[in-house]
């Protein structure tokens, strides 16, 4: 079934988060252009840039209104948010507007619930499908991208020593040792960029597909072998059962002891993240070694984790950042609103300045949320 909506001139609107952790905005400078251009009107909060280095008059010198939240929400026919609004954000969205975001459903279903009874139409860009035509859209990739490098950053900065070796007439520094605990998006760039500063990569997950990959970037690939297929159709890793959860977990036990830095990057889509490092491989790790963990949010790979802290045992820190790509607010903007933009373009017709929301287009089937949750 194909949608028409026919308004005089749209209006696109986006507020500053109501979680203090989170930092980004869904409507970068260079996306403000592009959406006048196409015939739609920009409002935004105050102080909607603050965070990411933009000021209010640079956003008004672009064509896009500064106004307050609550008038936002009741007249905009378009709404783009990172995350899922709060319920008295709810309460002011307008009937029938179009909400575009990062919203994940099944951990906000009551949420979702309340926007389907206001007749909110709503379009949640993680549960994208992973093809070559939604590359582009793609929050998901995008943000674990800089997720990745902010780790090793991050884990940098806990560190003590330097990374790269270090050859001087005083004597020698060995380079840090690194393992990355999956090679998916996020998993990837850490290992980019601990090599970019001289570190020693190691790398392990368990698809075997992903061998390839981390060797490209300069990492060893360690393995478990099985005799199933752990990738899904997706693209992903599968939960391992308990024949190949030993496997792993001995194969583990035997590297993280002789790493310096551990980057967890381990996620099972809609499922709680799998504990991976045990109290025993934390307790092995050398005094000053450190451990992140970019699952913590959805349970953690590492024991000892907890979201938001640093926590230390045995002179092993494990960080709990949460929100790692908000850590890098600026970059991770410009890609997130890049993001939204690119997949306004599939249900905004610029030439006849409408919505066409076409619910056989794939893209549109896998994100649209038009069914109350149970």
């Amino acid at each position: 079934m194909l949608i028409y909506y026919k308004l005089i001139k749209m209006i696109l609107g986006s507020v500053v988060d109501s979680d203090i952790n989170e930092k980004r905005i869904a409507i970068s400078p260079d996306t403000i252009k592009k959406y006048i251009t196409s015939g739609l009107s920009v409002q935004l909060e105050k102080d909607f840039g603050k965070n990411s280095n933009i000021d209010d008059n640079e956003l008004q010198r672009l064509g896009a209104k500064i106004l307050n939240k609550e008038e936002i929400y009741k007249t905009s026919d378009i709404i783009v948010k990172i995350n899922c609004p709060s319920d008295s954000e709810i309460l002011l969205i307008k009937e029938g507007a179009v909400l575009i975001g990062s919203f994940f459903p099944y951990l906000n279903k009551d949420r979702i619930n309340k926007l389907l009874k206001r007749n909110i139409k709503i379009f949640s860009l993680e549960l994208l499908p992973r093809i070559t035509r939604a590359q582009s859209m793609d929050i998901l990739s995008s943000q674990a991208n800089l997720a990745g490098y902010k780790a090793v950053i991050d884990s940098v900065y806990e560190y003590n020593k330097a990374v790269p070796m270090m050859m001087t007439a005083a004597g020698t520094i060995t380079p840090a040792k690194f393992f990355i605990i999956g090679a998916g998006v996020a998993g990837l760039q850490a290992i980019a960029t601990a090599k970019r500063l001289g570190g020693v990569v190691s790398a392990t997950d368990v698809r075997l597909a992903s061998k390839e990959q981390v060797e490209s970037l300069g990492g060893k690939f360690i393995f478990a072998e099985s005799s199933k297929n752990l990738e899904t159709s997706g693209g992903y890793a599968k939960e391992l059962d308990e024949e190949d959860k030993k496997k792993q977990e001995e194969l583990l036990k035997n590297t993280i002891k002789n790493q310096d830095i551990v980057i967890c990057t381990a996620l099972i889509p809609g499922k709680k993240a799998p504990r991976i490092v045990t109290d025993e491989m934390v307790k092995s790790m050398k005094s000053g070694s450190v451990i992140c963990d970019l699952a913590v949010e959805q349970g953690g790979n590492s024991a000892f984790s907890e979201p938001g802290k640093i926590v230390v045992i045995n002179g092993v820190k494990i960080i709990g950042h949460k929100n790692f790509p908000s850590r890098i607010s600026e970059s991770a903007s410009i890609l997130f609103a890049k993001n939204v933009l690119n997949f306004l373009e599939i249900i905004y017709d610029k030439v006849e300045k409408k919505l066409k929301i076409d619910e056989n287009d794939e893209i549109i089937k896998a994100v649209y949320i038009n069914k109350e949750i149970s």
